[in-house]
């Protein structure tokens, strides 16, 4: 066939309008039977035509040159495409040197210039379109892998190369250069090393930020507080000195509350750290798979949680949960060592991507679109120490803001949480309730992020004595006055704050962590010593003649009086010497304590503050105890103790509301009439088949034979029930089956269970006395207990001795024990929300959604820091714990604790570490050796609420012991120093201390309280009351004012009418308190007279 001739301006025409698919398909039938030099020739006329066109600064309706060469390569022959590709880059080129580029968009060549971009950041919301906002942040880990000030100015950098300070500079420097730009901050154990350090002027900058919104603090507390292992009073604590800090230094307020890395989350997040703060919402990224998985299909991600039951929508709060973790979209992360690309929009360099990258970006935001509800999503432009050097992050945010709103199809915009909420809110929808709490956390069928409720016990339990101590602590330097200079509570309460992280108490950092934590406690611990030696001598000194000469009481403590060492009550008492001992109750409540010191000699007698002489009971020093001591003083102080004790001394104290009682310890000839020495039997010497414990109402049983625990009775209240304990262990799962995942730090995965029995037939040793009988049980060469049934108390106490847990197997174990009775528990048990709410459990359920079932143990693992408990419709078993461990009920009419983890694998959660936790001693390391203690008791139905909450708080805050040696060269003055801070006829009701009961716990304690704030100031003119928000950074009135209300899905408005206490009067000083209520009050005095002074 003759190939037909070309009119070669009718096809260059028909080139520069080559959009139509009828024009290419006629153009390609007809080069089809063309020469190359044909086409080739078509081809330089268009080119010269679009030359034309572009110096005219005309568009070119032209298809793209990739489509051109493709439809060549099908067409013509070889020669033809590749001089036609080589035309195009020609004619791009000889326009290029004429200073002029073409760039493809919408279907048509246009000419551009390379030059200054201004990129327009103004961040605006549009209606009817999806609004995309960002929000840079940075989340920095108050420690973990580093130690808190090694993230602060980037040491240790070989872990990871992380530096805050970093962070903070380079954000300022980046908001400083465009007012369109934010940013968030939350961790202010960071932020406060940094505004240290910062000049006047760079000062006066910042608050600018600050004010005109660029820079957002929100959170607001030092760290971001873990919510599975912290008490409630720590994360009041932790938060109010972030929050005090940020209202003084820039008088800012936070609005939303940012826990996006817990490793689940607690009811009272929602209501005691979320709406009793004055946050408006609150956002957070990790909730079980499962439960994500139902959300995201239901778009019910974002929710209003009612985290109280008492308190009802009075303390709701709106929630965010991120659709995945709390980083950006795939593709969006530019910290300069990421790999996602970035917007080239420079169109003289290659790679231009403009289009390609909005494109990804209108699909991401489509994507969450899809799953979120209102037109307004967010995206977390930020993770992991991110923004060391800002600019490659802000550079790109301004880049798509401009490019996706010239765009058109979403809407970009630099935004916060604080504006996202009240988008949100403008909204007017309906959101659907949550209730309860996100635990236990899963993010994989068999890796359930249980274990971390028990790790590293040890530190867990100094955690809550610190707290406890500090407790006592700030109320005698509130009671002496605080001095402008000399020693203060500042250290521990900073300390104590960072130990809340959730990188910290929750056991999850690397073991050098762990001991820098410990080691800021202990700093701060022994300057709050100074001041309550001195607040304790400026006290006794105003109650009392007890002065001598002119020289001050020096009072001293005893931190390691748990491994029995005090060298103050060891003292040689001989030649007319006494131990004057102050014993200091932080409660609102009178008390009755028995307190156990030990003492190198039987040859004692004890005198209460009149002089009396009181009963005293000597208890001897158990097989274990010796060995404990010698080792772990030396661990500790690097000196062994003086030789071995014999006995422990117990007496018992009446005690003050928030007040010290005084007892004299003095040596005698032989032991004192009052003093008893406990009768001690062995199981082999008892002729009866049932050993009997205890003096008073309880009683436990225990088999001779075996030494095991049978019953529990109690005459009182007529409970009789079978009772038994046992201890097991988990083997830790290695991470070498089918599903490479171990037993670590974070994750719970058991791999067997193995009940721990005694190696050999070990006799039960049992001390009966006046005060107390103690049971002695010695299971193996590593787990011993003591357990004590008081004669004036209701519960037993069971002290428990667990290491080194051994691993010459192989394998690592986590050791639990068990109570176990005949209660019907139907599957049902219930644990405390941070030692507050008690929270219903169903074993292998949950509130929102069917629960497939892939670990039966540790997916029923819950959070306990103050107790667990189970019942039928007769009785209830109740726990307490010293500090948090996790726990469970796996089997109906059983509970069970955790109480230590030794382990061998890393569970791949990023410490990269495992938890194998050693004491070295002259270069020998063992395994660690934890000793706490847990409280049973039975009650009949629904009688465990009072000794719950009310022992439960007596664990929390338990005495305080100060001692000073008297010489027998100067005659003691009766009566002793005793003293009380509030009014000495008054006492706080028994269900008000910083604690409340929920509705309908107990019929007599889950009613309204009054407290009497002119009794708990005695001899201060009070002057006015204003109630604050629970943070104190806000009057409680404005707050409310300002508090958002939220739309339920479902809402009836019948909700049970919630009865919160009333404004206080200022004649009558009343305050009144709810159940599960707590308020703040700023009190001002006519004059502030401290006692002492």
């Amino acid at each position: 066939m003759k190939a037909p001739q070309l009119d070669y301006n009718k096809y260059a025409a028909d080139f520069s309008r080559a959009g139509k698919p009828d024009i290419l398909e006629e153009l390609a039938q007809k080069m089809k039977f063309s020469g190359k030099f044909e086409v080739c020739n078509v081809f330089a006329r268009w080119a010269e035509m679009m030359k034309k066109r572009v110096k005219r600064r005309e568009p070119m309706p032209l298809i793209g040159p990739v489509f051109i060469g493709t439809l060549l390569a099908l067409l013509c022959p070889k020669g033809a495409c590749l001089i036609t590709v080589w035309v195009v880059r020609l004619v791009r080129i000889s326009l290029e040197m004429e200073g002029i580029i073409i760039m493809f968009k919408g279907g048509l060549w246009l000419p551009v210039e390379s030059k200054y971009i201004a990129y327009n950041t103004t961040g605006r919301i549009v209606p009817g379109k999806i609004n995309v906002h960002l929000v840079p942040h940075s989340h920095d880990d108050v420690g973990w892998l580093k130690t808190v000030d090694q993230y602060y100015f980037g040491g240790n950098n070989s872990i990871r190369g992380a530096c805050v300070q970093n962070v903070i500079d380079s954000v300022m420097s980046s908001l400083f250069e465009d007012k369109n730009r934010k940013f968030i901050y939350v961790e202010m154990a960071f932020f406060q090393r940094w505004w240290r350090q910062q000049s006047e002027a760079m000062k006066i900058k910042v608050k600018d930020l600050v004010n005109s919104g660029q820079l957002e603090f929100i959170n607001g507390g030092m760290c971001m507080h873990d919510e599975a292992t912290p008490h409630y009073i720590d994360l009041i604590d932790q938060t109010t000195l972030g929050h005090k800090y940020i209202k003084d230094e820039f008088g800012q307020i936070p609005r939303v509350g940012w826990q996006i890395d817990p490793f689940g989350h607690s009811a009272v997040q929602a209501y005691l750290l979320g709406a009793e703060l004055g946050f408006d919402s609150l956002f957070f990224a990790r909730i079980d798979y499962q439960d994500r998985a139902k959300r995201l299909k239901e778009k019910n991600l974002e929710v209003v949680w009612q985290g109280s039951k008492s308190l009802g929508s009075t303390s709701q709060i709106f929630t965010g949960i991120f659709p995945r973790h709390y980083d950006p979209p795939d593709g969006f992360t530019f910290e300069i060592n990421d790999v996602s690309p970035p917007i080239q929009d420079d169109v003289l360099l290659f790679d231009y991507n403009v289009q390609e990258r909005v494109n990804a970006f209108v699909a991401a935001a489509l994507a969450q679109a899809n799953v979120t509800r209102t037109n307004h999503i967010m995206w977390l432009m930020g993770t992991d120490f991110r923004y060391q050097y800002a600019n490659s992050w802000f550079r790109q945010m301004d880049k798509f803001i401009h490019y996706v709103n010239q765009d058109g199809r979403v809407n970009a915009l630099y935004s916060t949480p604080s504006i996202y909420t009240d988008l949100k809110h403008a909204a007017d929808e309906e959101w659907p309730l949550k209730t309860e709490d996100f635990f236990p956390y899963a993010d994989h069928p068999n890796a359930y992020w249980t274990g971390y409720f028990t790790s590293r016990p040890a530190f867990k339990g100094y955690v809550r004595l610190m707290s406890g101590y500090y407790l006592a602590a700030r109320q005698l330097e509130f009671f002496k006055g605080r001095n402008t200079s000399g020693p203060n509570t500042d250290a521990l309460a900073d300390a104590l704050a960072i130990a809340q992280h959730h990188d910290a108490v929750s056991g999850t950092e690397r073991q050098h962590v762990a001991a820098d934590y410990a080691l800021r406690l202990s700093i701060g611990y022994k300057e709050a010593e100074k001041l309550v030696a001195s607040s304790l001598a400026s006290l006794a000194e105003s109650t009392s003649n007890i002065r001598q000469g002119n020289t001050v009481i020096n009072f001293q403590q005893c931190p390691l009086l748990n491994i029995s060492y005090c060298p103050s009550s060891e003292a040689d008492l001989s030649d007319g010497k006494s131990l004057l001992v102050v014993v200091y109750n932080p409660l609102g409540w009178k008390r009755e304590e028995v307190i156990r010191i030990p003492v190198s000699t039987e040859k004692v007698v004890v005198r209460d503050s009149s002089g009396g002489e009181i009963e005293s009971q000597l208890l001897p020093i158990s097989n274990a105890t010796p060995h404990i001591r010698r080792k772990y003083v030396k661990a500790y102080l690097g000196k062994f103790p003086r030789e071995a004790l014999k006995y422990w001394l117990a007496f018992s104290a009446s005690l003050p509301p928030l007040g010290f009682n005084t007892y004299i310890v003095s040596g005698a000839k032989k032991t004192g009439p009052s003093s008893t020495i406990s009768f001690v039997q062995t199981s082999n010497e008892s002729t009866n088949e049932t050993v009997e414990v205890g003096q008073g109402n309880l009683k436990l049983l225990y088999s001779a034979d075996e030494g095991k625990l049978t019953h529990y009775l109690n005459s009182r209240s007529l409970v009789t029930s079978t009772a038994g304990q046992s201890y097991s262990y988990y083997t830790g799962n290695d991470g070498t089956d089918k599903d490479p995942q171990a037993s670590g730090a974070y994750v719970f995965r058991p791999n067997s269970t193995l009940p721990i029995k005694p190696q050999y037939q070990v006799p039960l040793t049992v001390m009966r006395g006046p005060l107390l009988d103690e049971v002695h049980q010695q299971l193996n060469s590593w787990i011993s207990q003591v357990t004590r049934v008081y004669k004036g108390k209701e519960h037993a106490e069971v002290e428990f001795t667990i290491g080194p847990i051994p691993i010459d197997d192989g394998a690592g174990k986590e050791i639990t024990t068990q109570i176990t009775t005949t209660i019907k528990s139907n599957r049902t048990f219930y644990t405390d929300s941070n030692g507050r709410d008690f929270i219903k459990r169903v074993r292998d359920s949950r509130t929102d959604w069917e629960l497939q079932v892939n670990q039966p143990i540790a997916g029923n693992y819950y959070p306990v820091n103050l107790g667990i408990y189970i019942q039928d419709n007769s009785t209830e078993l109740s726990l307490l714990v010293d500090r948090s461990v996790g726990g469970s009920s796996l089997v109906d009419g059983q509970i069970e604790l955790m109480l230590h983890r030794r382990l061998l694998h890393d569970d791949a959660r990023g410490v990269g570490e495992v938890l194998n936790e050693t004491v070295c001693v002259l270069d020998r390391c063992e395994g660690l050796t934890i000793q706490g203690k847990f409280f049973l008791r039975i009650d009949q139905l629904g009688e465990g609420a009072k000794w719950r909450r009310t022992f439960g708080q007596e664990i929390y805050s338990p005495v305080l012991l100060a001692f000073t040696e008297q010489d027998g060269s100067t005659e003691m003055n009766f009566p002793l120093p005793t003293f009380s801070g509030i009014d000495p006829s008054y006492s706080l009701p028994n269900n008000v201390a910083v604690i409340t009961l929920q509705t309908g716990e107990d019929k007599d304690y889950s009613v309204m309280a009054s407290v009497e704030l002119k009794m708990l100031f005695p001899k201060k003119k009070i002057v006015e009351v204003t109630e604050l928000s629970l943070s104190a950074n806000q009057e409680r009135a404005d707050m409310e004012k300002k508090r958002l209300v939220w739309k339920v899905e479902g809402a009836t408005g019948e909700e049970l009418k919630v009865v919160r206490g009333g404004p206080v009067d200022p004649a009558k000083l009343v305050v009144e308190l709810a159940p599960m209520e707590i308020r703040t009050f700023h009190v001002d005095f006519d004059h502030l007279q401290m006692f002492g002074s």
